[in-house]
């Protein structure tokens, strides 16, 4: 009997994605912030905070991708065409933002690249609501191919996970901010990170009740039969790291980021009990639209082999940069 794979390599790409996640949307999210941000002297501070691990951060994207053409053929086959035009303005966001990292040191005069730095910060975050937004509400397929239009990611739901997704990045990039910068730019830091907090648990709430009326299975999941019982610690504990979060903000440096990247990770969870074992909400499971038992074996050797170097290099890198960032301090 051929070992079911499917389990691990479902682990490994919600691993993956969960990272990116985490990783780079702190640094879009400062991205997002920098315009605000109250002179030049704390704009390459803030620049300066990211600059050695923030092109890093988006090998967790590329494990993402990559894992899910190899594992899923068919989820790739049918998500992508419906989410075609986010992933393009995703991808022309992040190349923006990666040119302006690159050229603003160099220029004379950098407000161009501050700008181009933003925008395509925010372009890249609020695509990525709209890709987990469209995810969320249903994809129409017909046999085993997209069923719908190039603009049906285009909903009110969409453009709300689009909000949401960019507020709740703000809230990581001014919480990593806190964690990493002195004085007036902390302080500064501190009041969006509170602004950040309100505006997330808005949308968390919006988001939470809309999909139950708007998905039966997510309905069922969540308000039907036994299962509440045990789902609801996961509600509670997300009250508890906003809780913990607005505390922390008063005094501490690295306790609000954590309690940040902890409501990521149980907004995450949430995700996935919900749609879970779907792939392709609502039509194919994950082992529906799973590759061959020996193709996935294949590629788990590979697989096994690059990802602890990944999480190794990630960890080694913030460990090297770890503490405050100092004026006249940067990495270029």
């Amino acid at each position: 009997m051929a070992l079911d794979l499917v389990p691990l390599w479902t682990a490994i790409l919600a691993f993956g994605v969960l990272m990116y996640v985490l990783l780079d949307g702190f640094d879009l999210g400062v991205g997002i912030l920098f315009p605000f941000a109250a002179n030049d002297a704390h704009r390459d501070l803030m620049m300066n905070s990211i600059a050695p691990i923030w092109d890093f951060n988006e090998t967790w994207l590329v494990l993402g991708g990559v894992g899910l053409l190899a594992a899923f053929p068919l989820a790739f086959a049918i998500v992508i065409p419906a989410v075609y035009f986010p992933i393009l303005f995703m991808l022309i966001g992040l190349i923006f933002r990666g040119v302006a990292f690159e050229f603003r040191h160099l220029a004379k005069s950098r407000h161009h690249w501050d700008r181009s730095f933003f925008v395509g910060s925010l372009v890249a975050t609020f695509a990525q609501g709209i890709v987990l937004g469209t995810f969320v509400q249903g994809i129409p397929v017909a046999g085993r191919a997209y069923n719908g239009g190039s603009l049906d990611w285009l909903t009110p739901f969409a453009i709300l996970t689009g909000a949401g997704l960019t507020v709740g990045y703000c809230l990581l990039g001014a919480c990593w901010l806190v964690m990493k910068t002195e004085g007036d730019l902390q302080e500064w830091a501190r009041r969006k990170a509170r602004m950040a907090a309100i505006g997330m648990a808005a949308f968390m709430a919006m988001v939470s009740i809309w999909t139950p009326l708007m998905q039966p299975q997510i309905r069922e999941r969540w308000f039907g039969g036994d299962h509440p019982f045990w789902l609801w610690p996961v509600p509670l504990v997300t009250l508890g790291l906003f809780v913990a979060l607005w505390r922390s903000l008063a005094r501490r440096h690295g306790a609000p980021f954590m309690a940040a990247l902890g409501l990521f990770a149980m907004g995450y969870l949430g995700l996935g009990i919900s749609i879970f074992p779907m792939v392709v909400p609502y039509t194919f499971d994950l082992w529906q639209s799973s590759a061959s038992p020996k193709s996935q074996a294949f590629l788990m050797v590979g697989t096994l082999f690059l990802l602890p170097v990944i999480i190794g290099y990630t960890v080694f890198s913030y460990y090297v940069f770890r503490g405050k960032v100092k004026a006249g301090s940067g990495y270029h």
